[in-house]
């Protein structure tokens, strides 16, 4: 039977939730969190961020990156919510859409999260996962994942800068 889920504790929590995105605010952000919260990462289906400790410290460091962040819809019922924001990471403009499960005392359980355009994206893999990885202790790794994503993120601003306009539908008519 599934588990029966106050629709008013979830709109408290996704108001909250919310709110401290606005704010950039990754305390009361993991208040939100149920204990065994997990999060799926939009950059990578290698692994899941497990626990609300662990959230919470992407978050605190995604909060440290990404500037601006400006909520402006959310669907949903019973105890799944979708939300949506927009955002800056390094003067890039991106969208996200977050997929928000509850638990039954209202609080979030997981959160698979969205993103785009191209460039956006990866500027935030380029400023976020060096980040988590030196906040565990491994620099190097934190230095290779850096030089590694660094060019990906330039690649994508260039493509999307030059390349794409090329593409639009649009340009072709007027020739």
């Amino acid at each position: 039977m599934p588990e029966t889920i106050d629709a008013d504790l979830v709109d408290k929590t996704t108001a909250a939730w919310k709110a401290a995105g606005e704010r950039g605010d990754a305390a009361a952000a993991a208040e939100c969190l149920a204990e065994g919260a997990e999060l799926v990462s939009p950059l990578t289906a290698q692994f899941r961020f497990r626990g609300r400790e662990r959230v919470g410290e992407v978050l605190t460091v995604a909060f440290q990156v990404v500037d601006g962040i400006r909520y402006h819809t959310e669907v949903g019922d019973g105890g799944t919510r979708a939300v949506f924001f927009t955002a800056s990471c390094r003067g890039r403009g991106f969208e996200e859409a977050q997929l928000l499960r509850f638990d039954s005392d209202g609080l979030i359980r997981e959160i698979t999260m969205f993103g785009r355009p191209l460039p956006g994206v990866t500027a935030v893999m380029a400023a976020l996962g060096p980040r988590l990885i030196k906040r565990q202790g491994r620099a190097l790794l934190s230095a290779v994942t850096g030089a590694a994503v660094r060019p990906l993120a330039a690649m994508a601003q260039f493509g999307d800068r030059f390349l794409v306009p090329l593409a639009d539908p649009e340009r072709a008519r007027k020739r």
